[in-house]
């Protein structure tokens, strides 16, 4: 993701307000704010290419409620998502407002896409092809999980 995506912007505002922070203090070589105005991006044009080489299983915009509110709609019963933090490096904004405003992890994966913006579920075979497609189309993209057999009738995600 380009940044926050324009959710969030709430509690941004109260740890902005809170820490004393302003709008053109530096972070990443950028001002917050400028962090902030980042566009969103749209993934539209490299899924549609991406759905000419790959059956597409199931997408998620990654907008408010986070990846632990967005992947679950798009799964069915009883399946679950195991998604791996580690296999990307949260954005630098992210990193700044769980720390200024004291934010525990889990609910900073519920309420921001923390640097992921869109998630495309493929069959583990289609994985490298899936990857290859976007990279043509300029998008930045990588394995962040896997889809299991889920116990509850209800699809959750678990963070490790």
């Amino acid at each position: 993701s380009s940044g926050p995506h324009a959710n969030g912007y709430s509690l941004i505002r109260k740890i902005i307000q809170d820490s004393g922070a302003g709008y053109k203090d530096i972070l990443d070589d950028q001002s917050i704010g400028e962090l902030l105005l980042k566009p969103t991006r749209i993934y539209v044009r490299a899924v549609l290419d991406l759905m000419t080489k790959v059956e597409v299983k199931a997408l998620a915009h990654i907008t408010g409620g986070g990846l632990l509110e967005n992947i679950p709609r798009v799964l069915p019963a009883g399946k679950d998502a195991i998604i791996d933090t580690g296999t990307w490096c949260m954005p630098p904004i992210f990193n700044w407002i769980q720390q200024q405003g004291n934010v525990d992890t889990r609910e900073m994966f519920r309420t921001f896409n923390c640097g992921v913006g869109m998630v495309v579920c493929v069959n583990a075979i289609d994985q490298n092809t899936a990857l290859e497609c976007l990279a043509k189309s300029g998008e930045t993209a990588w394995i962040i999980g896997r889809i299991i057999k889920g116990e509850k009738n209800q699809p959750r995600v678990a963070l490790t």
